[in-house]
């Protein structure tokens, strides 16, 4: 029987996506139901059909899953940055442990996967140091989910609370988005605002009767106002953190990720470590109390800067930066006689690259420590390394996003001394397909 938009079905929610939605079947074709728990038992609408899944839409509860939560964010549903508030948060992190092993055990091909633990946040609230906000047709507030309409958001439950002060600030200037970091160990807070025509004079002004807080005020780029940095300290170093610059978005919970690699790490004082794609060197120099060298290799040429700076900030004399795309500096080191002990690999969303990974196997590194926000290209880059001598022996998550589909994965990988290619049956095209086809990938293939 085919499915057809519009259409309505009675179904059992069986599992949750990649992307955060619901799973269901009818008639053995994947329908994806976005805001639904494992269990609920809903009757839907068809809202889009495609070749191998389709979508849809909650027209009534039936039966409530017994992981169900009532959501306490008055935005929720609407604003677009949680997909998982209406499930209680022990169910969240199964879940989520669930979506790694999935990713790699399905796209990567490793049949007996699992994760040793997954780590979850003592509080799921008020954890983001960063928050973007766009200005819409009713006010500031973020994208809803799938659409370019602004949804107005008074007080984001996930961003610190001074955002709902500041946010007013800038709109009264005219402020077409606003950027706000800040540190949880200073409390300082840093707002960097587009604008078109702004006054520089008056948005200080505004901004800083607003929320005494902030010490550092940026309009187009251009810092008007204060610190060029906010300083933030984990594991018990200090970092000085420009706007441009990458830094994850939950301190609390990033000293846990980051413990967990320095431990599959395993460095000692006789040993380099490679930190590939390093941002201003967070686990660069938290790995420099351990080993003997660590080399940091980063794209954002003012993120080396800061790298640097933090270094000197925290008279670390045994840490190195280079300023360049991974795929041209670390075979340039390899080539230069750089042979790691250990590697980091810390990659965006999309992973790693084919000639950075080439380079790092020539070098072969005892251990490959790769720490990622994005199962499938792990599982892809997994892979890689696994068919070129490497074996996952340990792994484990993080949830660095509570209330949202996003998690955090640390794997330790081992060089295998006798290495053994191993082939294996993966549709690489269909793998390499992020969003909406690389996320049902987990889901439909069997």
């Amino acid at each position: 029987m085919a499915v057809n938009i519009n259409d309505e079905y009675n179904v059992k929610i069986l599992s949750v996506s990649s992307d955060g939605n619901g799973v269901a079947r009818v008639d053995g074709m994947a329908v994806f139901v976005p805001f639904t728990a494992p269990n609920d038992e809903v009757k839907i609408r068809i809202t889009r059909v495609k070749n191998r899944y389709a979508e849809g839409k909650v027209t009534e509860i039936l039966s409530p899953s017994p992981d169900r939560a009532a959501p306490d964010c008055p935005h929720y549903k609407l604003c677009g940055g949680c997909a998982l508030r209406h499930i209680k948060y022990e169910k969240q992190l199964d879940i989520k442990k669930e979506i790694v092993e999935n990713a790699m055990r399905r796209i990567g091909g490793f049949k007996d996967f699992a994760l040793e633990e997954i780590i979850g946040a003592e509080n799921p609230s008020r954890y983001r140091n960063k928050t973007v906000f766009h200005a819409g047709k009713n006010g500031m507030g973020f994208y809803s989910r799938g659409s370019d309409t602004v949804t107005p958001v008074g007080d984001c439950a996930l961003g610190a609370a001074e955002n709902t002060a500041i946010t007013k600030a800038a709109a009264r200037c005219g402020a077409k988005t606003v950027f706000t970091r800040k540190s949880f160990s200073t409390g300082e807070i840093a707002v960097s605002v587009t604008a078109d025509n702004a006054d520089a004079a008056e948005l200080i002004k505004s901004l800083t009767a607003a929320c005494k807080s902030v010490s550092g005020i940026f309009l187009n780029g251009e810092k008007v106002y204060g610190s060029d940095t906010i300083t933030e300290t984990l594991c018990g170093i200090k970092f000085k953190i420009s706007p441009e610059s990458f830094f994850q978005v939950n301190p609390k919970q990033t000293e846990k990720l980051y413990a967990k690699a320095l431990e599959y790490a395993a460095a000692d004082k006789t040993q380099t470590i490679l930190d590939v794609y390093c941002g201003i060197g967070s686990i660069t120099l938290c790995a420099a109390k351990t080993a003997k060298r660590v080399i940091g290799v980063e794209i954002v040429e003012k993120a080396v800067e800061d790298a640097r700076e933090n270094a000197r900030l925290n008279n670390i004399a045994n840490a190195e930066f280079y300023a360049g795309g991974a795929e041209k500096i670390v075979p340039a080191l390899i080539r230069d006689g750089v042979r790691p002990d250990v590697v980091i690999l810390d990659p965006p969303r999309r992973g790693s690259d084919e000639k950075t990974l080439g380079a790092l196997v020539k070098a072969k590194p005892e251990r490959v420590v790769y720490v990622s926000c994005n199962p499938s290209t792990l599982a892809r880059d997994a892979r890689f390394l696994a068919d070129n001598g490497y074996t996952i022996s340990r792994a484990s998550a993080v949830d660095l996003f509570p209330h949202t589909e996003h998690v955090e994965t640390v794997c330790q990988l081992v060089l295998r001394r006798s290495p053994i290619h191993i082939n294996i049956d993966v549709d690489v095209e269909e793998m390499l397909q992020y969003k909406r086809d690389q996320a049902t990938y987990e889901q439909i293939k069997e």
